[in-house]
């Protein structure tokens, strides 16, 4: 039988498309969800943007956890996504594409540890892997000065 986690969260009509999402960790603030105009008033992101921040983070804390473990000093790991929406072939809006870009500042990297982490950050985020299912992510690691560390396309490439 299958190992399983849950998690829960409830969403609270605040008005119109605006809603306020609760989660289930007391310490944590609820956070607010809306639409872009015309249908809300964006007064906070919209799901494809949480699903975006969420790939990013999860890529983000998966290269950082690797790091520490492998004794890797972090400086700090700056993430953007960019979200690409398409309709399919019903014509209704997706998410069909997610390129994520991760700066990693390494105080003194250890070329060996470092690659090793490369290889193995995205099989243990969560998130990724199961967003790959329907939408394709693209992830680059980068160094502070812009050399390029790993790439993975969609397709495996």
């Amino acid at each position: 039988m299958p190992e399983e986690r849950t998690f829960t969260l409830s969403l609270e009509q605040v008005d119109g498309y605006e809603y306020s999402a609760c989660f289930d960790w007391s310490e944590v603030e609820p956070i607010t969800i809306d639409e872009p105009e015309p249908l809300g008033a964006r007064r906070g992101p919209n799901a494809s943007r949480l699903v975006g921040a969420a790939v990013g983070h999860c890529l983000s804390a998966s290269l950082r956890f690797c790091l520490e473990k492998a004794k890797q000093e972090v400086r700090r790991i700056d993430t953007s996504v960019v979200g690409t929406m398409r309709r399919n072939e019903s014509g209704r809006w997706r998410i069909g594409r997610l390129d994520a870009r991760l700066v990693v500042d390494v105080a003194t990297p250890q070329p060996e540890r470092l690659q090793r982490c490369l290889e193995l950050f995205e099989e243990y985020c969560v998130v990724t892997g199961s967003v790959r299912k329907g939408i394709e992510v693209s992830v680059t690691v980068a160094d502070p000065e812009g050399r390029e560390l790993y790439r993975r396309e969609p397709d495996g490439a």
